[in-house]
């Protein structure tokens, strides 16, 4: 993967200030695989999505990624280095279907895209809206959850007591039991596409889990990245009258070689 220079960069950050975490999602995946459409990236399985986005984190601020995480029993900030390489994991399936079988049911699914997360997500949203905000976390008006609205999407084929069952009757029967299994299946054969870190706690030895969302976490970097350059550009610009364009054609150093003479000025 080859990363972005200085300008094309600072573009991507421009862009992504007056999106939500869909769009900005997209747009980071866009910025690691320059060369696929939209309707590609959509289509991707999550697991491969967020392997590419580790990959350009890695090519954009190194293999060493700094994270906090909070301790769930006691409330310590806990903080620790965490290597890309560590959270290397096979490719997702994109073959054959999956299959489960439990309680009668037989379901065969397809791991879930990016598109089917952000379809799934925006109708629950549209559902809390209807309902005056009135539901559970992760659920429509009528009780349906997200997983079982993600479930019905993906499905290819399902069966109750070997009669078919039409997909958009099935977040309202399938029962709890098969949605887990249809969740475990996912996640053996994609995954990548939900890395959750078990932290343990040196104050109290308490265990925390927490779900790592690179998405969000290499847009916070890019951010920060991004308000620190245009600062030297501003500092830069002022005291040798360049212009933007001249200061992020020097490298690193020299920028920062020239903010050194700039202050001991």
């Amino acid at each position: 993967m080859t990363a972005a220079g200085p300008a094309e960069l600072l573009a991507v950050w421009e862009a992504g200030l007056g999106l939500a975490g869909p769009g900005r999602a997209l747009l980071l995946h866009r910025t690691a695989r320059p060369e696929a459409g939209d309707g590609e990236l959509l289509s991707a399985p999550v697991g491969e999505r967020e392997a590419d986005l580790l990959a350009l984190r890695r090519a954009l601020f190194g293999e060493r990624m700094q994270v906090r995480v909070e301790c769930e029993p006691c409330g310590e900030a806990m903080e620790f280095d965490l290597g890309t390489d560590d959270l290397a994991a096979r490719p997702p399936r994109r073959d054959a279907p999956l299959r489960v079988a439990e309680e009668g049911w037989e379901v065969e699914f397809r791991l879930p895209t990016v598109a089917d997360l952000a379809a799934v997500a925006e109708a629950v949203e549209d559902g809390r809206a209807a309902a005056g905000h009135g539901t559970g976390v992760g659920q429509d008006p009528d009780g349906v959850s997200a997983r079982a609205l993600l479930v019905a999407r993906c499905t290819v084929s399902a069966r109750r007591a070997g009669r078919p069952v039409p997909a958009d009757r099935l977040p309202a029967l399938l029962p709890g039991t098969v949605l887990r299994r249809v969740a475990e299946a996912a996640e053996q054969a994609d995954p990548a596409a939900d890395v959750t870190l078990k932290v343990h706690c040196p104050e109290c030895g308490g265990t925390t889990r927490a779900e790592l969302d690179i998405a969000s976490y290499l847009w916070g970097e890019l951010d920060a990245w991004a308000r620190d350059l245009l600062l030297d550009v501003h500092l830069l610009a002022g005291a040798y009258g360049w212009t933007e364009p001249e200061i992020l054609a020097l490298s690193p150093l020299r920028r920062r070689y020239y903010l050194e003479l700039c202050a001991d000025a």
